[in-house]
């Protein structure tokens, strides 16, 4: 059995597009498709798709964070695979299919998809967006898996074998965390980018900021865990971003304004991690688990 888990938060307009995109798959599988979310219009939406499909679970989270929200259900989905994905994005026809087919290999344990840009490219923020996924996260992901090499999924769209990870902790990313758990077991990670997952990415520099800022802060505290007395590997710092990232992304642009643009992430980005580090170590604002809304993702466009 499959157990197939949206997360949302204050997410009415897209959450219907979410669940549809699930539901009107051909799935083979058996399966339950739970939706968490605390507020009453996103549950009001979600309530309309249960009255038709009674596979549709609804589960009403604390509304005090995501990842409190996704331990709660690791106790609670009854599936062999989980698969993991948000309330304001949506996947492709196939994604089940591939997923599934993934875990054919008894030695896979936990599995990413590979998120798509939604917005458009004519714009800096929007290129922004393409170049990252990508230039960055795609690439990345698809050498490190023909490696044999540890990354961090995307938790847009990612499924792993429940029963092997029964909670993690609330205050960092539960899309590197987890599936460094799965290596350590001996288990072997795996991309599908046949598996989409389609993502608006915030449309304004402050929202842009924000977003990138909560997680680079979650991935601060991900570096001070130690299993076993050793550090957790990192596929994102901003060492990393520092050495690799401008190679891969100055071969993106095609013309002189893309150029332009890239030059400008990379400005963006050090201002980001500047102000990370300010919050971190000097006003000492650590990231804890709580919903956040980005007002220009969750817009039907």
């Amino acid at each position: 059995m499959i157990s197939i888990i949206i997360t949302a938060y204050k997410e009415p307009e897209t959450i219907g597009k979410s669940i549809g995109s699930f539901i009107n798959q051909n799935i083979k599988e058996k399966y339950e498709l739970i939706v968490s979310c605390p507020d009453e219009e996103t549950t009001s939406v979600v309530r309309k798709y249960i009255k038709k499909n009674k596979r549709i679970k609804h589960f009403k989270d604390p509304g005090k964070g995501k990842m409190l929200a996704l331990n709660l259900l690791f106790k609670k989905a009854k599936g062999d695979i989980l698969i993991l994905t948000d309330g304001d994005v949506f996947v492709s026809n196939n994604s089940v299919r591939e997923i599934i087919r993934a875990f054919k290999d008894p030695k896979v344990g936990c599995i990413s998809g590979r998120p798509v840009s939604l917005n458009p490219k004519d714009n800096m923020l929007g290129y922004w967006s393409h170049l990252l996924t990508d230039a960055g996260a795609h690439q990345t992901r698809l050498e490190k898996s023909q490696q044999n090499e540890y990354f961090t999924c995307s938790g847009y769209l990612f499924a792993f074998r429940n029963g092997i990870v029964k909670e993690f902790p609330r205050d960092v990313p539960e899309d590197a965390y987890i599936p460094y758990i799965f290596m350590n077991k001996g288990y072997k990670l795996a991309y599908v980018p046949e598996a989409e997952v389609y993502v608006k990415y915030p449309t304004t520099f402050s929202e842009w900021v924000e977003q990138k800022r909560r997680i680079a802060k979650a991935y601060i505290n991900y570096k001070q865990i130690r299993i076993d007395n050793k550090p957790l590997p990192l596929m994102k710092s901003f060492s990393k971003e520092a050495l690799k990232g401008p190679v891969k992304a100055l071969k993106y642009p095609k013309n002189f304004k893309e150029t332009f643009w890239t030059i400008m992430l990379f400005k963006a980005r050090l201002y980001m991690w500047m102000l990370t580090y300010y919050d971190t170590k000097i006003a000492k604002k650590q990231h804890t688990d709580a919903w956040k809304v980005v007002q220009t993702t969750k817009k039907q466009g």
